[in-house]
């Protein structure tokens, strides 16, 4: 897992759990795994990008507690 900082509108720092892979084909475990970042974390939301796609946009899996 990545954990990655943004920062808002509000000037305040955020914590976004991404996890980064350049896969042929998904693995349900990943998807798991990054459920677990958020939990141990407490975050609310993360990105699962998988960048061996043609279109980047249909390589993000939003995954929302």
């Amino acid at each position: 897992g990545l954990f990655t900082y943004l920062w808002t509108s509000r000037r305040s720092l955020q914590l976004i759990i991404c996890e980064l892979k350049a896969v042929d084909e998904m693995n349900p475990v990943w998807e798991a795994q990054l459920l677990s970042h958020l939990k141990l974390t407490g975050k609310r939301l993360g990105f699962l990008i998988n960048f061996n796609v043609p279109i980047i946009k249909k390589g993000i899996k939003r995954i929302i507690l």
